[in-house]
């Protein structure tokens, strides 16, 4: 078969046609320019997703270096809905050591038996180990006791979110009868009629107990119960060699099935509340709202659920699923959700909360 060609007063040369459509591609470059320098001018005003992470950051690194290769960059964690905790500020060492002795004093209960980590054991998980459905006074628990580590990173405290400082949770359990059964004022009085912790409240405060300081004391030691180096942390921050595959299968089944869109930030949850029970009953009715539990160290701090109905994790993670999601998860599916949820266990004082050696 012969190839027939146009005649040779129209053909065109290679260059010609190169030229022929450079006024093209010359316009096409400079809107491209442009519009990558109206996006930086107007960067703080754009919606974070109108353009891909990387497409400001590439197109200037191209015109600085065209040739260059591209470095190898860290873990992009805007990237990730959970971002890794940090460790608490630093507070002062005078009024740290303070709340931690008032912390474990039975003079803050009202027949001097009990102490917060009577409730919030800092030996195991922060909370009632184990769990428990009766009070100190013998009255059937309303909730299910939270862990206080982390708990200061909440945005509100109480499984009701009715407390927004640490400094109010801590006034109204002391005056709550099922809890300490006292009263600032009687706690004061009996710190004033001790010479050694006026004392220590002088050293650290400038002047004898009193309500505030008192408070203050105790929150200053409570907002140091923050508990980072989760294997999680550490794979957020770089360390490809933290999760094993089938960890971070379970992570990527977290973020696709949605659980990530109220378990997110340094808390994994904290910072918002939630109805439960959207398509099938979950726990107890009431209250209808809560706010969404924090998941760091949720592998050690069974029972589950504002009203501790869930004994395990993986109960749990299934009834999430089906209350929340309307899905039913299988076994499967659940086993690679829990093994994400037990890299969550962060480190206190150079032991994995709930014990053991990181």
């Amino acid at each position: 078969m012969s190839r027939s060609w146009p005649p040779a007063s129209r053909r065109r040369h290679p260059v010609e046609k190169a030229a022929t459509r450079a006024p093209w591609l010359s316009i096409m470059a400079s809107a491209r320019t442009l519009f990558v320098c109206l996006c930086v001018l107007l960067a703080d005003f754009l919606p974070a997703d109108f353009l891909p992470a990387d497409f400001l950051r590439a197109d200037s690194a191209s015109a600085q270096a065209p040739s260059a290769p591209e470095a190898p960059r860290a873990r992009p964690l805007d990237q990730e809905p959970i971002t890794p905790v940090r460790p608490p500020a630093p507070a002062d060492p005078r009024r740290l050591a303070l709340g931690e002795r008032l912390y474990s004093d039975p003079r803050l209960s009202g027949d001097g038996k009990l102490t917060c980590s009577s409730c919030h054991d800092l030996r195991t998980n922060g909370a009632r180990s184990g769990g428990g459905k009766a009070a100190h006074d013998g009255s059937k628990m309303s909730f299910d006791t939270l862990t206080v580590f982390n708990a200061a990173r909440n945005f509100r405290l109480n499984w009701e979110g009715n407390f927004r400082s640490l400094e109010a949770q801590a006034e109204s359990s002391l005056e709550n009868p099922a809890n300490l059964g006292t009263s600032v004022a009687e706690v004061v009085r009996k710190l004033n009629a001790d010479p050694q912790m006026v004392s220590q409240f002088q050293a650290a405060y400038g002047r004898r107990p009193d309500r505030a300081s008192f408070l203050d004391a105790l929150a200053t030691f409570e907002r140091s119960l923050v508990t980072p180096g989760s294997r999680f942390d550490r794979w957020l921050e770089g360390d490809a060699s933290a999760l094993t595959p089938a960890e971070l299968d379970g992570y990527a089944l977290f973020k696709s099935l949605g659980c990530s869109s109220c378990h997110q930030g340094a808390n994994v949850g904290g910072n918002l509340f939630e109805r439960h029970g959207i398509f099938h009953p979950l726990a107890s009715p009431d209250p209808a709202i809560v706010r969404v539990p924090s998941l760091r160290n949720v592998a050690v701090t069974a029972p589950y659920f504002h009203d501790g109905s869930a004994p395990t994790l993986g109960d749990a993670v299934h009834e999430m699923a089906r209350a929340q999601l309307d899905r039913t998860l299988s076994d499967q599916q659940v086993d690679s959700l829990v093994a994400f949820l037990k890299t969550l266990t962060g480190i206190y004082r150079g032991k994995l909360v709930g014990g053991g050696e990181p």
